[in-house]
């Protein structure tokens, strides 16, 4: 028999006395071998190299007295030691990281295994071999520090990335700033404040978050700012509100507020005391000239301090940060101008004898913009009533405005004019792109025909790609008039035949709604689902006050609404 290097296996005088003690003996490998109780009966030339102790030394002795330490150098209790454990149990083990203590007082970092030396099947003691992994200790150090730090980073990146992300669902700068310091604290601190410029040119702080949450104590102080606080602003929240400077006090303690405690000084130190900093950073909202604010974090154990890799993070999320507010304060000023401009034009009612009418607009929820939806109402030449709903694709300014020029555009056309609706609309369709700015719009245009006093009235309209009247019967009863349906307004030519109209009675006690898709479109519901949410609840509604009927109407709008509502109602008087 030869083994795998062409030698005579069968040449080896592995039956001669001594022969396996000669080759433990020279073996590069450590080895003790242990009696049942744990004491060590054997030790290698190579285990007291690496122990620094003499076989005398080491024989007899109780190896995990002798030799087991933690990373401290202090003894380990001997029902936490895996080698008695393995030896108690007559099993195989190996271990890493372990530590033994060196006849000079010095630690060795240790890997190891042990196996069980058994005889007739009852466990006579164990065989112990290790090696130094003193290097491998230390790699493993460098390592675990490599994959700490960008595993850091990484928290860092994904931190001012979901700020980003979060911060971009909201054009409301309370609400955009109270998302802000929840995803800070306490992910990167324990307490987070923000100080806003206003236009007064005072600093007012409008935010702060720690540990238990939201912390109106520290909110809603106020003081001079940056442009009138005089000499001596040399805090880092002056600094930073100054000369868009990021600070990173390390040690917060070691630091007072400057010479006779100017206001920003005092704002800054005071929080800084009062939460138990002990260290903070302090950045700018926004960028060079465009300075909104200041963010400033603090962590309040001396162990983790901040660094210079968690001053670059928060200066970047200052930076978004300022850009979102310099963005919502704009918005805010142009949604301010928009619904102003859409009240003013929301004329008041006409009463055409005996008829009702009510309306309600309604802008879109806090953090949307407002778009260009309308409602009209205007007694025409002929003595007949003119019904309008409409709506301008966009939701800006420029919608509101376009809307502005369709009010007028089609209150002019339809004034004198007797024919059917569909001509009017028609004729608003070829002047919209020459003399409007408005791309798309739908539209309904009615006109309610008969006796004001005493009827029978008759509605004839037609539809610019607008969602259905909605018709109540006062037996209890509801359709969408789905008829007389067109073409959006600016989509081209509808041909020679015109736009469809449609005409329907109106018995008396009837009421009729015209609304604007926002009362039944809504994220993650489709139209069907809307118009009949609708017709269900007005039923309900049908013998209310048509003014309560509206306000109902309205308050029943299903969470998640993000466009603004025109609604118009007319109610026939009962026989």
């Amino acid at each position: 028999m030869r083994d795998a290097v062409g030698d005579d296996v069968g040449a080896w005088p592995v039956g001669e006395p001594g022969f396996w003690r000669r080759v433990v003996e020279r073996l590069d490998t450590a080895v003790l071998v242990l009696d049942a109780a744990g004491s060590v009966i054997v030790a290698n030339p190579a285990a007291e190299r690496l122990l620094g102790r003499t076989t005398g030394a080491i024989r007899g002795a109780d190896a995990h007295d002798l030799l087991h330490r933690d990373a401290d150098g202090n003894k380990v209790p001997r029902d936490r030691c895996p080698l008695l454990h393995a030896l108690a149990e007559g099993q195989g083990a190996r271990g890493e990281g372990g530590t033994y203590l060196r006849g000079d007082g010095r630690l060795l970092a240790v890997s190891w295994s042990a196996s069980p030396l058994t005889e007739d099947g009852s466990v006579q003691g164990m065989a112990l071999l290790f090696t130094d992994a003193t290097g491998d200790r230390r790699v493993h150090r460098e390592r675990t520090a490599r994959t700490r730090a960008l595993e850091d980073l990484n928290e860092r990146l994904s931190l001012v990335a979901e700020i980003t992300d979060v911060l971009g669902q909201t054009l409301e700068t309370d609400e955009a700033l109270a998302r802000l310091v929840r995803l800070l604290v306490p992910r990167l601190a324990d307490w987070a404040a923000v100080d806003l410029r206003t236009g007064s040119g005072e600093v007012h702080r409008v935010a702060v978050t720690g540990p238990e949450g939201r912390d109106a104590g520290f909110q809603g102080r106020s003081v001079l700012g940056a442009e009138g606080a005089g000499e001596g602003e040399d805090s880092p929240l002056g600094r930073a509100l100054t000369g868009g400077e990021s600070v990173l006090q390390e040690r917060v303690a070691a630091l007072t507020p400057a010479a006779g405690h100017p206001p920003l000084a005092a704002l800054h130190h005071g929080f800084l005391t009062a939460v138990g900093a002990s260290s903070a950073v302090t950045v700018p909202l926004g960028a060079r000239d465009r300075i909104t604010g200041a963010l400033t974090v603090v962590r309040t154990d001396p162990a983790h301090p901040f660094d210079e890799d968690d001053l670059a993070a928060v200066g970047d999320v200052g930076r978004r940060v300022g850009v979102l507010i310099d963005n919502t304060r704009r918005y805010g000023r142009q949604r301010a101008v928009a619904e102003a401009m859409q009240r003013n034009l929301l004329v008041p009612l006409p009463r055409p004898g005996h008829l009702r009418l009510a309306a309600r607009y309604q802008p879109a929820p806090a953090g949307s913009q407002v778009g260009g939806d309308w409602y009209d109402a205007f007694i025409l030449k002929d003595g007949a009533l003119a019904l309008v709903i409409g709506d301008v694709v966009g939701h800006d300014l420029t919608a509101a405005a376009g809307m502005a020029q369709l009010h007028g555009i089609l209150r002019s056309l339809a004034w004198d004019h007797t024919g059917p609706p569909g001509a009017v609309v028609d004729r608003l369709d070829a002047a919209m792109p020459v003399i409007t700015t408005v791309p798309l719009a739908t539209l309904i245009l009615a006109r309610v025909e008969g006796d004001p006093d005493t009827g029978p009235w008759t509605l004839r309209w037609t539809s610019a790609g607008h969602p259905p009247p909605l018709l109540l019967s006062p037996d209890g009863t509801a359709c969408f008039l789905e008829a007389g349906q067109g073409l959006l307004l600016g989509t081209g030519s509808v041909g020679d035949a015109g736009r469809p109209d449609a005409t329907h009675p109106l018995k008396p006690g009837s009421t009729l709604l015209l609304y604007t898709d926002g009362l039944v479109e809504t994220p993650g519901s489709d139209l069907d689902t809307g118009l009949d949410r609708l017709l269900r609840h007005a039923l309900t509604l049908v013998h209310e006050p048509l003014d309560r009927l509206c306000g109902k109407v309205l308050a029943h709008l299903p969470p998640g609404s993000t466009d603004d509502v025109a609604l118009l109602a007319l109610r026939v008087p009962p026989p």
